[in-house]
């Protein structure tokens, strides 16, 4: 195992890391909400199938929906109670989807159902791949998409595995937590994803701040061949293809994905996950969730079970009256949410309350360029964003590249003219998705 030398990329930005306030504050759990709404769909791809009926009493871990395809993920129940009703239920995608009414009994003693472990000694790669995929682990860092299609590769495919703890959004530290009191749980889980996929080797990434987190991980994976590297802080250092540029100075050509040129990358409470709950044959029920901002009375990290509503959680922490916006996930990339009903789901990191404050006026674009130095990936910011204007969508895509723009509002962030460049780039992409649902 090899410790290097800090490292960063081409462009980024700077914001105020904000992450003092929750950063050394142990993990604390969550009570349980009086009634949980726990979606099927939580994850890219199609929603879990249900296998449980109205007026069903269920047990903490077991399975409420299986995982419907390739791309899906199993949903388990979070507490022990009864099914009060199969019906919709408010989700951060801003849409009602399919979900379970969840009333969790007073009193109990909330026992983790087990299932059949997967021991790491005796399972072969496809054996790991199928207990990730019953777990119902998904992407923790954001994205949902199911680990174990992620996982599954061809022999020989992959060399390298990132392990991505660049938890570069501010006030964002649930990373940096899970590594530091989940530490044997990574290593772990790095040796189940190590075996899984067949890589050679093994990187953990993460800012220099959390350097810490390399030191305990070092002194117990000394068997592994595990590479330790810090990186300088800048935003967004924990994008995928961002990251691999970094460490590995490849390029995730325009259209690909990093499975194409030997790369597999992973969030580090994502890998964490695979180490505590395969060895028991368990399901995610929760995950751990910063919740900070100017509006946040008791800020920290959080073990929230999944399904808990927002209302609740936020009544939970003290949120200020004089709330302006709450975000889901962190205020670069984060999404603000008009319906404080909707539940926490297993692809939200954090819980941002800002209290209110006026928003700039917009301005015509004055032609800086400071868009243009600030994409990670070398795309004109505001030449897309124009051509949004105009309604030109297909030429985004055609001749701008608009599907390699991954939303981290580094353009938005630096334009002077608070132009809302990355809600315009979502809205060209929406607006080009449904055109393909039409003619397709």
């Amino acid at each position: 195992m090899r410790l290097f030398p800090r490292r960063t990329f081409h462009h980024g930005v700077h914001p105020d890391p904000d992450k003092a306030a929750t950063r050394d504050q142990p993990v604390r759990r969550f009570p349980f909400a009086p009634l949980l709404l726990v979606p099927l769909e939580q994850h890219a791809g199609n929603p879990a199938r249900p296998v449980v009926r109205e007026g069903q009493e269920v047990r903490r871990g077991q399975k409420l929906g299986e995982a419907d395809g390739e791309i899906s993920a199993a949903v388990h129940a979070p507490a022990s109670g009864v099914i009060r009703q199969l019906g919709l239920v408010p989700s951060p995608l801003g849409r009602l989807v399919s979900g379970v009414f969840l009333e969790p009994w007073p009193g109990s003693t909330q026992e983790v159902t087990d299932g059949t472990p997967c021991e790491l000694e005796t399972a072969t790669p496809a054996e790991i791949i199928t207990a990730v995929q019953d777990a119902g682990i998904v992407g923790l860092g954001g994205a949902a998409f199911p680990t174990h299609a992620k996982l599954r590769v061809e022999p020989g495919q992959v060399e390298t595995l990132i392990i991505n703890g660049a938890e570069c959004e501010p006030y964002l530290t649930t990373d940096y937590r899970v590594m530091l009191e989940q530490t044997e749980d990574l290593v772990l889980g790095i040796r189940y994803v190590l075996k899984a996929t067949g890589a050679k080797q093994a990187i953990l990434a993460v800012e220099h701040h959390a350097r810490d987190a390399l030191e305990k991980v070092r002194g117990l994976a000394a068997d592994l061949p595990l590479e330790l590297r810090s990186l300088d802080v800048k935003y967004p250092q924990g994008a995928e293809k961002v990251l691999i540029k970094t460490l590995l100075d490849r390029e995730v050509p325009s259209g690909r994905i990093p499975v194409e040129i030997g790369v597999i990358c992973i969030n580090a409470a994502t890998v964490a996950e695979i180490g505590r709950l395969l060895p028991h044959g368990r399901g995610i029920l929760e995950r751990v969730v910063t919740f900070a901002g100017s509006a946040i009375a008791q800020k920290g990290n959080y073990r929230i079970p999944i399904g808990t509503p927002l209302r609740f959680a936020l009544e939970q922490v003290g949120m200020a009256e004089d709330v302006g916006r709450v975000l889901l996930g962190g205020p670069m990339m984060g999404q603000a949410v008009a319906n404080l009903d909707v539940p926490i789901t297993k692809g939200i990191s954090g819980v941002i309350a800002l209290t209110a404050t006026r928003p700039g006026r917009i301005h015509p674009c004055i032609r800086c360029a400071r868009c243009l130095d600030a994409c990670p990936l070398d795309l004109n910011p505001a030449e897309l964003g124009a051509l949004a204007r105009a309604g030109e969508h297909d030429r985004m895509a055609r001749e701008y590249h608009l599907d390699d723009c991954f939303e981290c509002g580094a353009c938005s962030f630096v334009c002077p003219s608070h132009l809302p460049l990355v809600q315009e780039f979502r809205a060209a992409k929406q607006h080009l998705k449904r055109q393909q649902r039409l003619s397709g």
